[in-house]
């Protein structure tokens, strides 16, 4: 396994990417700097969610219905006190996002 990026200065960079297409992106909970995991919260202009979680050095989609987004949050904020929430307000979630957000293992994006 290759080194991976730190998770603070990940988040802050996918953030800064994210926004400058006009996208809406904020931290809802702020997590460890060095190496908390991250879950990402997609939501659209029809109030339509998803969400996106790491599965090794790919993003997958969390199978978690709208009604049961507090309640699969707030349990894996207990299960991992250093976690990162993100949400951002995309035009569609069916749009794979996952797809151009990369990893933050460094060796995986160097190759790409």
């Amino acid at each position: 396994m290759g080194a991976r990026l730190k998770t603070g200065l990940w988040v802050r960079a996918v953030i800064r990417r994210i926004s400058s297409d006009g996208t809406s992106a904020m931290v809802l909970k702020k997590g460890d700097e060095d190496a908390g995991a991250v879950l990402i919260v997609l939501r659209d202009r029809e109030d339509n969610i998803t969400v996106l979680r790491e599965n090794g050095s790919d993003w997958v989609r969390a199978d978690v219905q709208k009604s049961g987004l507090d309640e699969y949050l707030e349990r894996q904020r207990r299960y991992d006190p250093d976690l990162w929430l993100i949400e951002l307000e995309v035009r569609n979630v069916e749009t794979p996002l996952e797809r151009t957000l990369g990893s933050r293992r460094a060796d995986l994006d160097v190759m790409h």
